[in-house]
């Protein structure tokens, strides 16, 4: 028997058709340009009943990047759950990561606003999906230390230092900044990974595809 809570489902529906329409406002003109109005509108609702599900324009917007995340940690999620070595998963997932950053500011610029907002307003999804990311990272450290790939003492506190290292690919200003300056950025990232992976002790070998 299915005992799923029919309003429950209905509620959910009609959150996710707005977020889908958000979504497509947010690609075409931007987050800044679209309002709630036109949301409403679009789905022949009012603004009070998008209110309903969504308190303010902020938590839509917050809520359309948390679609945008997904992205990554999904497929972050994916090479994590591979056969490759340790050291090749992490290589994959931090170039993987930066392809998305370089990707969405060349092919949706919208959405590339949308997380520069989000990283300097610490929106709670960004928030939750940076320890996502930062939580897979620790995971492989451990694996790559238990295979013997890794020669560090904290698993936890070389995660860190790797989200450090990395910022420059990955946070979405310093990532547009590069690209303003002309910098060759799939020859500065395979360099700054190279220099990731002997920070934790691999051998000088080729581990990203």
């Amino acid at each position: 028997m299915n005992f799923a809570d029919p309003i429950a489902s209905d509620l959910e529906q009609s959150r996710t058709r707005i977020l889908e329409v958000a979504e497509r406002y947010f690609r075409r003109i931007g987050y800044h340009k679209t309002s709630v109005a036109d949301i409403a509108s679009e789905l022949g609702m009012s603004r009070a009943n998008i209110y309903r599900f969504f308190p303010s324009k902020t938590a839509i917007n917050s809520s359309v990047c948390g679609l945008v995340v997904k992205e990554v940690a999904e497929i972050a999620l994916e090479i994590a759950r591979s056969d490759a070595p340790a050291s090749k998963k992490l290589a994959d997932l931090l170039t993987a990561i930066h392809r998305h950053s370089a990707r969405t500011l060349v092919e949706d610029r919208p959405m590339h606003q949308l997380l520069v907002a989000a990283t300097d307003g610490s929106w709670a999804t960004l928030n939750a999906h940076n320890d996502h990311i930062l939580a897979i990272l620790k995971a492989l450290v451990r694996e790559g230390q238990q295979a013997g790939e890794f020669k560090v003492g904290d698993a936890d506190e070389a995660a860190h230092s790797i989200v450090t290292a990395f910022l420059p690919f990955s946070h979405p200003v310093l990532v547009e900044r590069r690209v303003q300056e002309g910098e060759a950025a799939a020859v500065s990232v395979h360099a700054q990974i190279r220099f990731i992976m002997k920070a934790l002790g691999t051998e000088d070998r080729e581990t990203s595809g």
